[in-house]
């Protein structure tokens, strides 16, 4: 019986401890891969230190890895055409774990030697320039922020209804060029030097840039040390979240350019300033339409958390529903993700930082984590 190691949970809020496990088989529509490297999140401290989605021990968690496609189960695309296709020993991919759409069944888990994953969740890599370590920051990073979008209604590129008119955005000192009635709103991404919400950036640039689209400007929040960065990747206004009136700052900036908020992408952050931004803007609105003003919240909403009329807060997840989750998984890594990476117009963001090499690295890297990072995506090193 062939077995790989793995980082197994023994208990809930008890470390890791390493295991030999059997080595599974893919099953239909299944890679099995050989995990280079893993990128830890929140989450994953959060399933570790309190049972998040875990209904039963021992189990592999884990969601962010890249590494070779080593086999391939029935039904996967294997051959070169417009979609993603897989050859064993050849594709390089990342992916994102189907461990919490499984039942936490360990086969599934990202943190060990050998992973099963859906065709669906995997991005094939363009080439060999992107470092397995780079690649593993990909998966999580691209599927909040598209998958905030899809739940606030925004339309995918390329599928906005507006009449076809030039495009309209923010110039580099945030001063509208031009004003087009369909091109008048700014997205809006809090706690924007997020791993999600550097991507988030990313994302919400190439709205704008969909000619049909409304949207002309994107705002963000970050710490004055990073803003910068998050203006390298997009951001046509930053504004520091340490800002005692950083509400009225965003505000102000947005009736200056003549724009309206309605969605706000909440990275991390406090929902209550999100809030506030988008009530401001409250039946603002030249058109007559007096939509709802929506959140795409990818921390869990507190049950405590204070409502405010006309503003709609969403937690940010994939469908439960298989189907449905493994179609949005195809678009946001196996087509938006595949194809932005490959024409250069989205990069991994942040910049990675090794925390360790080897599975028994990933309990003193999530302790890291847990203690607050900005500005980077902490990795783990598995194998060469």
């Amino acid at each position: 019986m062939t077995t790989h190691l793995a980082a197994v949970s023994l208990a809930k809020g008890e470390p890791f401890m390493l295991q030999a496990r059997p080595t599974p088989k893919p099953g239909p529509g299944e890679l099995l891969i050989e995990v280079k490297s893993v990128a830890l999140n929140p989450a994953d401290c959060h399933m570790r230190d309190q049972g998040l989605f875990i209904p039963s021990y021992p189990t592999v968690i884990g969601f962010d890895i890249s590494g070779l496609v080593l086999e391939v189960g029935e039904g996967v695309p294997a051959n070169e055409g417009p979609s993603p296709f897989f050859q064993p020993g050849i594709t390089r991919v990342a992916a994102y774990s189907a461990s919490v759409w499984k039942s936490c069944d360990p086969d599934y888990g990202a943190f060990q030697e050998r992973c099963l994953v859906p065709w669906q969740h995997a991005l094939p890599l363009p080439d060999e320039g992107i470092s397995w370590n780079r690649a593993a920051t990909l998966p999580v990073a691209v599927q909040v922020p598209l998958s905030a979008w899809n739940m606030m209604g925004i339309p995918r590129i390329g599928e906005a209804t507006a009449s076809s008119s030039p495009k309209v955005r923010a110039n580099t000192n945030g001063e509208a060029q031009g004003h087009q009635s369909q091109k008048r709103e700014a997205l809006l991404i809090w706690g924007a030097s997020s791993s999600v919400g550097t991507m988030g950036v990313q994302s919400a640039r190439l709205l704008c840039e969909d000619r049909n689209s409304s949207f002309a400007a994107v705002y963000a929040t970050a710490g004055a040390a990073n803003q910068e960065y998050v203006a390298s990747l997009g951001a046509d206004r930053v504004f520091d979240y340490n800002n005692p009136s950083i509400v009225d700052a965003i505000v102000s900036a947005a009736r200056e350019d003549g724009l309206v908020i309605r969605y706000c992408f909440l990275a991390t952050g406090q929902l209550a300033l999100c809030q506030a931004v988008l009530q401001a803007f409250l039946g603002d609105d030249r058109e007559g339409e007096n939509r709802k003003a929506k959140i795409g919240s990818a921390p869990i909403v507190p049950s405590d958390a204070e409502s405010v009329d006309g503003v709609e807060t969403i937690f940010v997840m994939p469908s439960w529903e298989e189907s449905e989750r493994l179609d949005q998984f195809k678009y946001w890594l196996g087509t938006w993700g595949r194809e932005n990476l490959a024409h250069g117009t989205i990069r991994p963001s942040p910049e990675p930082r090794v925390v360790g090499k080897g599975l028994g690295a990933i309990n003193a890297g999530l302790d890291v984590l847990f203690q607050g990072v900005s500005c980077a995506k902490l990795v783990v090193e598995v194998a060469e």
